[in-house]
């Protein structure tokens, strides 16, 4: 039941992405383009998405277990640090290139667009290698 549960919201999730259009890069990119022909309406889907979460992770806060009975995996860490603001630069910079972040890539990948594809498997290169050189430095 849990692995249908989160097909259905990743799909729900990826049609969202597909109807609002931010699985086009030159609608995001023109989000990015401030100095330029700024494009809001990625802003008004991520204001949305926000509005949206905030109400179920205000409930999700109370909780031990998930309605399907998984433990509940908040985050613990709040403050900022510098892997957190690398971290954010490394994935602003691929959104900035691209146009594209995971969710509409993979997304994407449904329609064979060979420009998801290529994103995806860098992404799962750069995942591999965050992985490679975070098992190194615990040794």
């Amino acid at each position: 039941m849990r692995k249908f549960t989160a097909l259905l919201a990743g799909l729900i999730f990826g049609l969202g992405l597909c109807l609002s259009g931010m699985t086009d890069p030159t609608k995001v990119l023109g989000f990015l383009d401030l100095a330029g022909d700024w494009d809001p309406s990625l802003a008004l889907v991520m204001l949305g998405g926000l509005l949206v979460s905030s109400v179920f992770f205000f409930f999700a806060r109370r909780r031990d277990s998930s309605l399907l009975g998984a433990p509940m995996q908040m985050p613990t860490q709040r403050h900022i640090d510098r892997r957190l603001v690398l971290g954010s630069l490394v994935f602003g910079m691929g959104w900035a290139i691209a146009g594209l972040c995971p969710g509409p890539a993979l997304a994407l990948l449904l329609t064979g667009r060979w420009q998801a594809a290529l994103f995806t498997l860098a992404m799962v290169v750069g995942m591999l290698l965050f992985q490679a050189f975070e098992s190194r430095k615990r040794r």
